[in-house]
């Protein structure tokens, strides 16, 4: 058996690697949802959090839940996130569920963003796995609040002001 000269191993290995990015790709951008809205039904899935903790469809019955796409090297992000992250805090003892959902390229760059900002909302990576179980909508950051009925409640594609994430407290 010969070796198989350089050239052709590392075009067959990109090859390889780019096959198994394109599911993660496609879950991320291509293949998007249409945006939801208000009155739509939102199925949950559970999924594992950043910090080993695991977010449960049960922790969010009867009760407010908001969906946050966001990625740590996102401008908008970072302006909404101290916001997310007070509602968090303000809200939460109301009975308000959150679930953030990283579309960062690695757990480990969500994590540390997470800790440098000393953020504690419940927060998870798009994984494959979560990708299928929370397909992003178009846009960054996108804000989805599910009501207490199971429905859409409200929708938002693109940053929302500190006065607008505020206002998302309505619906606890």
């Amino acid at each position: 058996m010969t070796a198989m000269p350089l050239t052709r191993r590392l075009v067959l290995a990109t090859g390889a690697a780019a096959a198994l990015a394109v599911p993660w790709a496609r879950a991320q951008s291509g293949g998007a949802p249409p945006f939801p809205k208000p009155g739509d039904a939102m199925s949950l899935a559970a999924v594992p959090l950043l910090d080993g903790g695991r977010f449960e469809p049960r922790q969010a019955e009867g009760r407010a839940l908001v969906v946050y796409w966001w990625a740590s090297w996102c401008p908008f992000c970072a302006q909404q996130s101290p916001e997310m992250h007070k509602l968090w805090l303000s809200q939460r003892t109301r009975g308000l569920q959150m679930l953030a959902l990283s579309i960062d390229k690695r757990p480990e760059d969500a994590q540390a963003y997470l800790a440098r900002h000393g953020y504690t909302f419940p927060a998870a990576w798009m994984s494959l796995e979560v990708a299928r179980a929370y397909p992003k909508p178009d846009g960054l950051p996108v804000t989805v609040v599910r009501g207490k009925d199971g429905r859409v409640a409200q929708a938002e594609k693109g940053q929302l002001f500190a006065e607008d994430v505020a206002e998302l407290a309505r619906w606890v």
